[in-house]
């Protein structure tokens, strides 16, 4: 049986993700910090798809929560097969006028604390000559983004990394992946500002967005972007003057001070 650990599993993308997980009868690690919700997506998961899932209550923007999760699991003999490191969040703001608290814990989940996990869980997917990764990231990985600084750059990096993982493992038996969504019906919106922004008027429902990346992750697909206009935005930006993109990014985010 298949085991596959997911992170921010307690909503939105990562929620769907574990539901396509558990249809395909692999057993779910969920990770996020509701407990209470995690244990209500588990019993949803065992009366739909008779599987099994831990739930593991913690916040992952501590530096010490990768390190003690990879522990706590071997502890338990509990070997991932999948990971996939959908945790993250943002926040629209002037960067030098957002709290620095939250920018550092920004980049710690959505940077440090992905690499760490991806980093200690493929090294048994090494040694086993199996298992995937999917990072979740986003369109904001193909451009800068003023008034989301830390993170645009932070998913850049996310996108970056997994390319590089992809090439490394291309001739094994392990499959990495990049999600990467646009604007999504998710908690995000509300969370990090962006939900009054123009980027929101036209969304795709998470759902949506888990079962694409869910099948491309299968195929052994590298780079995942849902949708029709995702798309063409995303790669427009290949063609487009730096500046321009930079401008128009700015435009479309600027805070309302």
């Amino acid at each position: 049986m298949e085991t596959v650990l997911i992170t921010g599993a307690s909503s939105g993308i990562g929620r769907e993700l574990a539901k396509l997980f558990a249809a395909d009868g692999a057993r779910l690690v969920l990770v996020a910090r509701r407990e209470q919700r995690l244990h209500e997506l588990a019993n949803e998961l065992r009366r739909d798809h008779k599987t099994d899932s831990i739930v593991i209550a913690k916040d992952l923007a501590d530096p010490a929560a990768p390190r003690a999760l990879f522990d706590h699991l071997a502890a338990e003999q509990v070997e991932v097969d999948v990971l996939v490191n959908n945790a993250g969040f943002g926040a629209l703001g002037r960067f030098i006028w957002l709290p620095p608290d939250r920018q550092t814990a920004m980049a710690q989940l959505n940077v440090v604390t992905l690499t760490e996990l991806t980093r200690l869980f493929m090294q048994g997917m090494a040694n086993r000559n199996r298992g995937g990764v999917l990072n979740v990231a986003s369109t904001a990985s193909f451009q800068p983004g003023p008034y989301m600084a830390v993170y645009y750059a932070s998913k850049a990096y996310v996108r970056f990394l997994s390319e590089a993982l992809a090439h490394e493992f291309r001739t094994t038996d392990i499959t990495v992946s990049c999600l990467c969504p646009g604007p999504t019906e998710t908690e995000f919106g509300a969370d990090s500002g962006m939900e009054s922004t123009a980027l929101f008027w036209s969304t795709m429902t998470a759902e949506r967005v888990a079962a694409i990346g869910y099948h491309g992750f299968r195929r052994g697909k590298r780079v995942i972007v849902p949708g029709l206009l995702n798309k063409i935005g995303a790669y427009a930006v290949r063609f487009t003057p730096p500046l321009l993109v930079r401008t128009l990014i700015g435009k479309i985010q600027h805070p309302k001070d």
